[in-house]
């Protein structure tokens, strides 16, 4: 991979020499995640190395270019990636699993962009999970991922979507708009599943200490290939409600976020009706964010993920601290408990609950370093 490495900084150093006369930059960035892991799984112990507890491991590009009248060329692309084994995150078929999207920006009408981005959705919730949406150690991201019996027809929220369109305005009195629509897209890890178009808006308040955000999405089905179905799994027309709140006493950030996840009731004859996979499900997740010193911060979360007309629930609690040893560099410790009940099949990602009614406890010290 020395050819890639020499490519990309070439290029980038073009770029950057080109763009000089045109009042445009080019940055590199990127973090270095890696942890210990202990995960007890019922009778099951195990230790392991992992990527990105704390910050997803990632490199990106991302620039502008002044086009003159307040008005800017912007792009971003960033790569998702696992530091423990040197491979893709998530999708091994996607260089830029993260972000990857152009556009423009204007100071006073907001910006457009295209491609694969985060969706209003998220921007909602972000800051009110006191482990940052983390795709690997957030129970709430935990929550949003879990492939429960009952649910598995109801889209779960992905966070981001592909062949995506966004608007967002500009702030107003502490107000933000996102906007999103999605053309429909498939994906064929970490299983093939293709959905349809979607729509995604959201408002959010910032201001006098608190963050408040709300948004709707509305997702149209698609198929989902599970193994040891005989044939592909037909997914649901969802729609997401979220509410989100935070609010800042002192050293103390009090954090909560509820979804509420619908899909249509499932067609008679259909894989989805078979399996019972359509129930509508919620997710609750009150915490708080404890800024302890200057160096030290201390983050705890409970949740809560219930599916509506069966017995299948989620709880769970995790707590964490994080010491900055510089500006770039941290060291974090994690520690959580999920408890499911029913056929619940909820657990952090990357692993697998046991069985019915099983409980998991999880224990992770890692470092992170910002480039």
């Amino acid at each position: 991979m020395r050819w890639f490495g020499k490519g990309v900084c070439g290029a980038s150093l073009l770029v950057a020499a080109g763009g000089a006369a045109a009042q445009s930059s080019v940055t590199l960035y990127g973090v270095a995640d890696v942890f210990l892991q202990y995960q007890g799984n019922g009778a099951k112990h195990a230790f392991s190395e992992r990527s990105g507890g704390s910050s997803g491991s990632n490199f990106g590009l991302k620039g502008s270019e002044d086009l003159g009248g307040g008005l800017k060329g912007i792009f971003q692309l960033e790569n998702g990636y696992t530091i423990n084994n040197g491979g893709l995150f998530v999708d091994s078929s996607a260089l830029f699993y993260r972000q990857a999207w152009v556009g423009l920006a204007h100071d006073r009408y907001g910006t457009l962009t295209f491609g694969r981005q985060y969706q209003p959705t998220f921007w909602a919730v972000y800051p009110t999970d006191p482990f940052r949406g983390n795709e690997v150690l957030s129970p709430l991201s935990a929550a949003a991922s879990t492939l429960d019996r009952h649910t598995v027809a109801t889209i779960a929220a992905a966070g981001r979507s592909s062949n995506s369109i966004v608007y967002q305005s500009p702030v107003l009195g502490g107000m933000k708009l996102y906007a999103m629509y999605g053309f429909a897209a498939t994906t064929t890890q970490p299983l093939v599943t293709s959905t349809g178009n979607m729509y995604d808006l959201a408002l959010t308040y910032t201001g006098a200490s608190a963050f408040i955000g709300l948004a709707y999405q509305k997702q149209l089905g698609g198929s989902e290939t599970l193994p040891g179905l005989p044939r592909s799994l037909n997914l649901l027309n969802t729609e997401r409600f979220t509410g989100a709140v935070a609010y800042r006493i002192g050293i103390v950030n009090l954090q909560a976020n509820y979804t509420y996840n619908r899909s249509v009731d499932a067609p008679a004859g259909s894989v989805a009706a078979a399996l019972g996979a359509a129930n509508s499900y919620s997710i609750a997740e009150v915490g708080a964010t404890i800024q302890a010193t200057s160096a030290d911060t201390v983050e705890i979360a409970g949740i809560q993920r219930k599916t509506r007309g069966v017995h299948e629930n989620t709880l769970g609690i995790q707590v964490g601290a994080d010491h900055a040893l510089s500006k770039r560099t941290t060291l974090y410790a994690r520690a959580g408990y999920m408890k499911n009940n029913g056929v619940a099949t909820m657990s952090w990602p990357g692993s697998v609950a046991s069985g019915p009614n099983a409980s998991q406890e999880l224990v992770a010290l890692g470092m992170a370093h910002r480039f």
